[in-house]
């Protein structure tokens, strides 16, 4: 796989996520779209520690780091979303407006 090829994998996926979080009302809609878009950037910076430095190796704990990161981040997201739904079946993002900061 060449440099150019994950660099256009890694744009797809961040499109893809851009174009799930901002055309969907569900929560959990968005939150796949966020993944969706943190995923191809995790490819992204991959692919240029790969390609720019491979023989240095601190880059995979940085990648790992961030997918760490972001499985805990969605655990949180989705947790938040069923506590909302349990308690007032409420799935769509303009009825849950007491979310916001």
């Amino acid at each position: 796989m060449t440099f150019q090829l994950l660099l256009v994998l890694a744009a797809g996926l961040f499109s893809t996520g851009l174009f799930g979080a901002l055309s969907q009302q569900s929560i959990v809609m968005i939150m796949m779209g966020i993944e969706l878009m943190i995923g191809g950037i995790v490819v992204a910076a991959a692919g240029f520690r790969h390609f720019l430095s491979p023989a240095v190796g601190s880059g995979q704990v940085v990648i790992v780091a961030a997918v760490v990161a972001m499985a805990v981040e969605m655990a949180m997201g989705f947790a938040v979303t069923t506590a909302v739904y349990r308690a007032r079946q409420v799935d769509m993002t303009d009825m849950a407006g007491d979310l916001r900061g």
